[in-house]
């Protein structure tokens, strides 16, 4: 094979570049390790998606391409690539929460938010507990039940 003489420009680009080698930046040492049962989980369910979504988009375009596009189909493998992308955003949560020094997750959506939050940064939900209901008042001495105006 022939290869192309380059202009000495790039040749000397190039002569720098394997003289210099590229420092990698070091890593915190603070940084906690992931779980690496739920990085696998995740990088399962990430490829386990993209298929599927590529699966769906494929069986889209056939079916139009035919002119017989079948909803029902569609709709069931649409079903399962939704409830994949949720397991999927499930996962992907929990590695955050243990990533970042998040105090909770969000009763409301799941999300984590951090300590001293009072409320939920992704969907709004109050964090902080509600007050106590007031107790019921008393029944009236006699046992007769106070009337009730239409």
């Amino acid at each position: 094979m022939i290869r192309p003489k380059l202009p000495a420009r790039l040749r000397s680009l190039g002569e720098r570049a394997k003289r210099k080698p590229v420092e990698k930046p070091a890593a915190a040492p603070e940084q906690v390790v992931e779980n690496k049962d739920l990085q696998a989980q995740r990088d399962r369910l990430l490829e386990k998606f993209t298929v599927m979504q590529a699966d769906l988009g494929g069986a889209f375009y056939e079916m139009a391409i035919r002119d017989h596009v079948r909803l029902d189909v569609l709709t069931r493998k649409a079903a399962e690539l939704q409830r994949v992308d949720a397991e999927l955003l499930a996962v992907e949560r929990l590695l955050e929460l243990e990533r970042s020094d998040a105090a909770g997750l969000c009763p409301s959506c799941g999300s984590p938010y951090g300590p001293a939050v009072r409320f939920c940064p992704q969907c709004g939900h109050s964090l902080t507990p509600s007050e106590a209901v007031p107790p019921a008042p008393a029944p009236a001495p006699g046992g007769s039940r106070p009337e009730v105006a239409a």
